[in-house]
């Protein structure tokens, strides 16, 4: 589990109460439940009415990947596909027929079996960008809820600021509760500019992070699958498929490789 999103939004909000505390205010002050309501809830319905049904009843499953997703290490995807690699230029492809019962990458595993079944290289190379530019959309549509919860949450918030105001005009009769009103009124105001840029618009970008990680490691494997196919010399497929990877991941992997053959 990657704890970067759940790190930064938890203690994003610990600043924001603990500056309320420092500036003589109470935490309980800020957490008015009418004003939470009305922010979380108006921008998720403006979200939703923004896109599909689809979108919105997928925002839970999103909303828990980008908390909870594991990003693995990009070298043991290349070890793992130098491995097949090995076994094919030793054994022949057809040889992989049982090893990719154990392959754990689900992409990696389709590509595989495609290759075993015989398809066509052009076909294969084909099939396999087609499924990547397909994830590419659906994440990218997946995400834009969030985006439009970030957008929408500071103008909510203003309304519900706006009724309040509108309530504390009501009851200028009381000037004792004024004061008190005039506070509540602008709550709406802070929930909606805090959601946003603390929980909405982070956690749209996560899942853009998520889905540009998961797409190169798509590439990565493609050109994998093909190399196999192709029947390449393993170390040639090694050395490929570490040019794709981020500098500090290629040094690993060229040292971990290095330390292995030692």
């Amino acid at each position: 589990m990657d704890l970067a999103t759940i790190i930064g939004v938890v203690v994003a909000l610990v600043i924001v109460f603990t500056v309320q505390i420092l500036e003589g205010g109470s935490p309980a002050s800020i957490i008015l439940i009418p004003s939470m309501l009305l922010v979380f809830g108006g921008a998720f319905c403006a979200g939703m009415a923004g896109g599909v049904l689809k979108d919105a009843l997928g925002a839970g499953k999103l909303l828990q990947k980008a908390f909870l997703a594991k990003v693995a290490p990009p070298n043991k995807l290349v070890d793992d596909v130098v491995k097949l690699a090995e076994r094919a230029r030793r054994e022949g492809l057809l040889a992989l027929e049982d090893a990719v019962k154990t392959v754990e990458h689900p992409f990696l595993k389709r590509g595989l079996q495609l290759a075993i079944d015989g398809t066509d290289p052009e076909e294969l190379h084909d099939i396999l960008h087609a499924e990547v530019a397909a994830k590419k959309k659906a994440d990218k549509a997946g995400m834009k809820i969030f985006e439009n919860m970030g957008g929408y949450a500071p103008t909510v918030g203003i309304i519900g600021t706006v009724m309040g105001l509108v309530h504390v005009l009501e009851n200028l009769d009381k000037p004792e509760s004024l004061g008190h009103s005039i506070a509540a009124a602008f709550v709406a105001t802070l929930w909606g500019v805090l959601s946003a840029n603390l929980i909405f618009l982070p956690v749209a970008a996560r899942l853009a992070r998520l889905s540009g990680i998961e797409a190169e490691e798509m590439e990565l494997v493609i050109d994998g699958v093909l190399a196999i196919q192709a029947g390449s010399n393993p170390r040639l497929v090694a050395q490929k498929l570490r040019s794709l990877l981020p500098p500090d991941a290629a040094k690993a992997a060229e040292a971990a490789s290095t330390k292995k053959a030692a």
